[in-house]
């Protein structure tokens, strides 16, 4: 019995580190890196958890997981039951195991963190949800809910709209997914590479959407194929979930130079279409033997990443401030460094060069200091007088973010935008539209997988609320 286990025996216990595959090896191959932790190590990881009374866990956690109920459970080695727990919380528990931040939200909060290393909360995550694909026949179906009669259209088959279609099929209504690509998933399939997410993963996670009755319609494109007017008027409710996948330029010389991609195009080619990876793709890419690589977040080292794995002999990482500023995960800026990615940081890029031909063969640069904190509250970086350099590169590829399409929005006059472009919502999604709510990176920018799901269970539960007052 776990009960029976002191406080001081847990506090004895060191952290599990989960394995990774060979970085020589796997910088080659699309392979997932991490490969999990085995049972005995995932129970001696939960038995760490000392069951703390005020469960601040649950606080970092944007789709409020009963982070501790599930480890008690997995500790006690009764993985059905923590599975459901798991389940019930979170529509994606097994992409959150892989790629949400829990080092900055969930794990940050943990007790056991103030002396020593807090409670490997992701890798618990990610084996039970693992264990419980596997194991399906061992647990129980939900019951399914008494139909409502109310029908919601979700625009958007990403994490915010998968977790908001989950969460409206659950309490019974009908709930009709409108997607823009060929696949599901949104921006888990086309810009997370297979090393990090494996796509069979997202795969197994919307079969048990599709459990429940959720529908997805393919190849619409909300604002073209269909309007949010029209949308409007065949259902009871929307919820936008469509991300932010314009990009935002560099606005340097030479942009529009062969060899150039944004990120986007990039790993949509690369993870979506099979470019460069599968042999049976006809979709082209262009994979350099010296790839530049803008930015400093997730999107640049998954690009970064992924041009090592298509060939590239030099794979670089240009980023204007130093690297306690990037954004980018520890562990992922780890693994790129021990696949042999070059980090030249405090550098700017001035001007994209190119041949006769049009096609790119360098990267004009500038090198950078530090100076006071901008409106983000990281340091301003600042031009070194004279430190101008160039790179030999042949792919470029701009990381630096993305911004709001406005294709569906400019079917929608009335909706309100911030300046960027973004739907603005209230704290629970709504638009100033009656009916229609908006979640994930629409609204918010560029962001984490686990805040748009944040968004997308808040506007469910919005959305139940508004629907329960209409007749």
């Amino acid at each position: 019995m776990t009960t029976q286990i002191t406080i001081k025996d847990r506090m004895a216990i060191e952290r599990a580190h989960m394995t990774e595959r060979d970085a020589t090896v796997r910088s080659r191959n699309f392979e997932e890196v991490n490969t999990g932790l085995s049972k005995e190590e995932a129970i001696q990881e939960a038995i760490r958890c000392i069951q703390c009374k005020t469960r601040p866990c649950v606080d970092g956690c944007p789709v409020s997981v009963s982070i501790p109920e599930f480890i008690d459970r997995l500790a006690a080695d009764d993985l059905p039951g923590a599975a459901r727990i798991l389940q019930h919380d979170n529509a994606l528990p097994a992409v959150c195991g892989r790629v949400c931040p829990q080092e900055t939200q969930c794990e940050a909060k943990c007790v056991r963190g103030i002396k020593g290393e807090p409670v490997g909360i992701g890798y618990l995550e990610r084996f039970v949800a693992d264990w419980a694909m596997d194991n399906a026949d061992q647990l129980a179906s939900e019951v399914h809910p008494a139909k409502t009669g109310k029908r919601v259209a979700v625009v958007g088959c990403g994490p915010a709209g998968l977790t908001a279609a989950g969460e409206l099929a659950r309490a019974g209504h009908k709930v009709v997914i409108f997607e823009a690509l060929h696949d599901t998933g949104g921006v888990l399939r086309y810009g997370i590479p297979e090393f990090r997410l494996p796509k069979n993963i997202i795969d197994a996670e919307v079969k048990r959407l599709h459990a429940f009755g959720v529908e997805i319609e393919f190849n619409v494109i909300v604002g073209k194929t269909l309007t949010l007017p029209q949308l409007r008027e065949e259902f009871d409710a929307v919820f936008i979930a469509n991300g932010a996948g314009l990009p935002s330029m560099l606005n340097i010389p030479g942009e529009n130079l062969k060899g150039v991609y944004a990120a986007n195009e990039y790993l949509t080619r690369v993870n979506l279409m099979g470019a460069g990876r599968d042999p049976k793709s006809t979709t082209p890419i262009i994979k350099g033997k010296n790839v530049a690589i803008i930015g400093g977040g997730n999107t640049a080292m998954d690009c970064v990443r992924t041009a090592r794995r298509l060939g590239a002999d030099r794979a670089m990482i240009i980023y204007r401030r130093s690297e306690a500023e990037m954004p980018a995960r520890v562990e992922e800026i780890k693994h790129a460094k021990e696949e042999g990615i070059e980090f030249l940081i405090l550098t700017a890029p001035l001007a994209i060069i190119g041949d006769s031909n049009g096609w790119v063969t360098a990267l004009s640069c500038q090198k950078m200091e530090l100076g006071e904190p901008d409106a983000s509250g990281r340091r301003k970086p600042v031009p070194v007088e004279g430190s101008e350099f160039e790179i030999t590169a042949d792919v470029i590829i701009n990381a630096v973010g993305t911004s709001a399409n406005p294709l569906l929005t400019s079917t929608a006059p009335d909706m309100e935008l911030n300046k960027w472009g973004n739907i603005v919502t209230n704290e629970s999604g709504m638009t100033n539209l009656e009916g229609v709510f908006a979640g994930g990176d629409i609204v918010r920018g560029g962001a984490t997988v686990i805040l748009a799901m944040g968004d997308g269970k808040v506007a469910a539960q919005a959305i139940n609320g508004y629907l329960a007052g209409k007749k």
